[in-house]
């Protein structure tokens, strides 16, 4: 991730970390260093421990991951499709198909991505 993204860590928030009130203080952590890097959104499935209620007081919001990569392909069709396809070439042990990298996505609750990769399965 360092290599790819060379900024994608966040430094200096753990000052912020006891000021965080959330159900699971284990997660205050990802609120800390959201606040810190100026983030609008959270991108988790964790509905549970990041309540809306709790968010809106650092002005964030909570975005599913599945509507999170869905804005991806509205911002950039091609770039999401080669990333979807990436992805799908490094699984090695077992490879899968395209077929099979739909149903994977699928059972992880990312329909809305499924829904849209389907168009593209002859490019994955």
């Amino acid at each position: 991730m360092n290599q790819a993204v060379p900024d994608c860590l966040v430094e200096k928030y753990h000052d912020l970390i006891p000021t965080i009130r959330l159900p699971d203080s284990n997660d205050r952590h990802v609120v800390a260093a959201a606040i810190r890097c100026g983030a609008d959104a959270i991108v988790s499935f964790n509905k549970k421990d990041f309540p809306v209620s709790a968010l809106q007081d650092y002005n964030l919001e909570l975005i599913h991951p599945d509507d999170f990569i869905s804005y991806q392909f509205d911002l950039d069709l091609a770039t999401s499709l080669n990333a979807a396809r990436s992805c799908r070439l490094r699984l090695r042990n077992p490879t899968k198909t395209p077929e099979e990298y739909l149903s994977t996505l699928m059972r992880n609750s990312l329909t809305k991505t499924v829904s849209i990769l389907e168009k593209y399965k002859n490019v994955l």
